[in-house]
């Protein structure tokens, strides 16, 4: 176990996280136990809760192809390295954070928790890590930045096709303290999710979750110009905003340009990131329009199904544009080429299992065991996860398919 006595903890830049694997360890002998299971904190969760977090596009072929690419990877202990004064922290846009992990956009919290994104905002404060709102947050712009207070936080933007209402957003984002701009680009509309569809698992059209668009000053014109007021039929201004923010009509390369010149001239030039890239042209092209990041990413195969693995995608993406942009994942992948990952799905289960500090348990949990793995396999820092440091084979290491994992 971590030592609390340890003399080595005065020494480090980081927070000894490994001692949470100690305090968990410790309960039983006053008396407690562990808030839930990590490993299995899925089995808790409510009905729809389940199925909107879990589902994924067709027959999940893209989500099991995200897992198989990880399979493919080994890694490759040191040993007899001295780590007692290894560090977690890195850099993200001028932000030194505890760990290269940040707290993905993900829409709609309040269907696992009344709590929502406000509760984890204020934990990804508590932790130093970056939190991410995305456009579909049930949580107002500003509830959110409240929440999170000095945490670095960015706005993940699901772009409506209403100029004003954009620029009203990115306004309130950077007016808010949310200061780098995360263009999602996969999700025009909902992938086929088989789930969803026959539950009609669909909080919008319940008049549930539209919280970032009902306190917007443009939106709410919006809706009393097509009579309807917010206040008072929530279902239709819900299904208004949704269906203004991306149903069914994508966007094109060309209007990059207006969205970055838009942010930049709100921000003072702060970063601009599209989200969503999977292909080597599409991470060049984003080279050559002077994007600062791309998050490779798949949405965790809930669009697009039988598409390509994000990790396999990553490694050739890294390969040509690594040294050009700052290059992030969802999810882990630091060994392969990404600087900084997103991690989703592991914190809404804890925060619907018990909010607040469920989300606090899974975080400080991940952040523990990325700190026992660096101390037992010789890593001394985030700039040790190279491609030396993986064995790989494309033929071995698969899973068999399993839907909904």
């Amino acid at each position: 176990m971590s030592d609390p006595t340890n003399p080595h903890i005065k020494e480090r830049t980081t927070p000894q996280w490994a001692l949470y694997q100690r305090e968990n360890f410790w309960k039983q002998n006053e008396g407690t136990t562990p808030l839930f299971n990590t490993g299995k904190a899925k089995e808790k969760l409510s009905e729809g809760g389940w199925y909107y977090a879990s589902s994924n596009a067709g027959m999940s072929n893209t989500h099991l192809a995200n897992r198989q690419a990880f399979y493919r990877h080994r890694l490759i202990p040191n040993q007899l390295i001295d780590t007692n004064n290894r560090s977690t922290k890195t850099t993200i846009f001028n932000h030194s954070v505890s760990a290269p992990i940040g707290f993905a956009p993900i829409g709609i919290n309040k269907i696992y928790n009344p709590a929502g994104e406000a509760a984890v905002s204020k934990v990804a404060s508590e932790l130093n890590l970056p939190y991410c709102l995305s456009t579909a947050g049930s949580t107002s712009i500003e509830k959110v930045a409240s929440a999170n207070g000095p945490g670095p936080r960015f706005f993940q933007l699901y772009m409506p096709h209403d100029d004003e209402l954009t620029v009203s957003l990115l306004t309130r984002a950077w007016e808010n303290g949310f200061d780098a701009l995360i263009l999602t680009t996969d999700t025009w509309q909902l992938g086929w999710r088989h789930d969803d569809v026959a539950s009609s698992n669909y909080a919008f059209y319940r008049g549930f979750g539209a919280d970032v668009g009902l306190s917007d000053p443009v939106f709410r014109r919006r809706c009393v110009a097509d009579g309807i007021d917010p206040d008072v039929d929530v279902v239709a201004a819900s299904t208004k905003w949704i269906d203004s923010v991306w149903h069914g009509r994508a966007w094109s390369w060309e209007k990059i340009p207006w969205l970055m010149e838009t942010w930049r001239g709100i921000s003072g030039g702060r970063p601009f990131v599209i989200k969503g890239i999977q292909s080597v042209g599409d991470a060049r092209r984003c080279v050559e329009l002077g994007v600062e990041g791309i998050v490779v990413s798949n949405h965790a195969g809930r669009q697009v199904d039988g598409a390509v693995a994000s990790l396999d995608a990553l490694e050739r993406i890294a390969e040509a544009v690594g040294e050009r942009i700052y290059v992030m994942f969802d999810s882990g992948a630091l060994a392969l080429g990404a600087r900084f990952v997103f991690i989703g799905r592991l914190w809404i289960w804890g925060l619907s299992i018990q909010g607040e500090d469920g989300v606090r348990h899974v975080m400080k949990s991940l952040l523990a065991d990325l700190d026992i793995l660096m101390g037992v396999a010789g890593f001394n820092g985030v700039e040790d996860f190279n491609r030396d440091i993986l064995e790989s084979d494309p033929k071995n290491y698969t899973l068999m398919p399993q839907k909904n994992l």
